[in-house]
């Protein structure tokens, strides 16, 4: 349990979270994937970085059940501030980096897979961002990698979520395959992608994220202003209580397995 680190072959670094039952990350956890993730892209040895995670979905965010157990501010603090470092570790990592997506990736996981390089999904994958249902607010700028702005925008205020198959229709998601073919699919893209020289990949992800038009890092700050200011009035936990009860909040997995 927690944040692996293998070297399935030459050039390739494969980061697996898993944190049972539905990688709801706790505080610790988030920094935990940003030191695996900037450690692999510091590596000369590592040329593109396969994020990847076990068990029955990708991402479901935040453990919801660790801030409600704070009196205080400590536990959103250090989720927004985890997350924060876990999304710029993706998007700052010296090498490209290839999200692996399988079941539901929500919340946090669309931060995850924003920031990456390349999307390799399989075919039972969602995708979206329940914030409003779960008393919280950020990660549009992500979702905004993903989706043109409308589209964003509803999906956003609804709750929705779109599947891989849509996100490839988007050009957004690189490959769609079933579950069983998952892992070679991303593999056979890192391993495309490692084949490239060190230095100059290094060079090119640099490149690339320096004609980016939005700063994801301070756009998502922004984001996280107003999840503070909703917690502080009292609105964050009025709606996170109803999360998951009279219909309100349902997503893919079951209310028993919500963090």
């Amino acid at each position: 349990m927690g944040v692996s680190t293998a070297c399935p072959e030459k050039g390739i670094a494969l980061v697996t979270v898993d944190f049972p039952p539905v990688n709801a990350l706790p505080v610790q956890g988030w920094y935990d994937l940003a030191d695996a993730l900037r450690t692999a892209g510091r590596d000369p040895e590592v040329r593109c970085v396969v994020l990847d995670a076990a068990g029955r979905g990708f991402n479901a965010g935040v453990d919801i059940k660790e801030m409600q157990r704070d009196a205080g501010h400590k536990a959103l603090l250090g989720a927004n501030r985890g997350c924060s470092e876990a999304f710029a570790a993706v998007y700052e990592c010296e090498v490209p980096v290839v999200a692996a997506v399988h079941g539901f990736c929500l919340g946090g996981g669309i931060g995850l897979v924003g920031n990456a390089d390349a999307i390799v999904a399989c075919d039972d994958a969602v995708f979206g961002l329940p914030e409003l249902d779960r008393g919280a607010l950020g990660a549009a700028t992500h979702l905004a990698r993903l989706v043109p702005q409308h589209l964003m925008r509803a999906l956003y205020y609804t709750s929705r979520t779109v599947t891989a198959a849509e996100l490839h229709a988007h050009g957004s998601v690189w490959k769609v395959v079933p579950r069983d073919q998952l892992a070679d699919a991303a593999l056979g893209l890192a391993r495309e992608i490692a084949r490239k020289d060190g230095c100059l990949i290094r060079l090119a992800k640099a490149a690339i994220n320096g004609i980016d038009p939005v700063d994801v890092r301070r756009s998502y700050r922004f984001e996280q202003g107003f999840t503070f200011e909703a917690s502080l009035s009292g609105v964050a936990d009025r709606v996170r209580d109803t999360f998951g009860k009279d219909g309100v909040g349902n997503d893919t997995f079951g209310k028993e397995d919500r963090a």
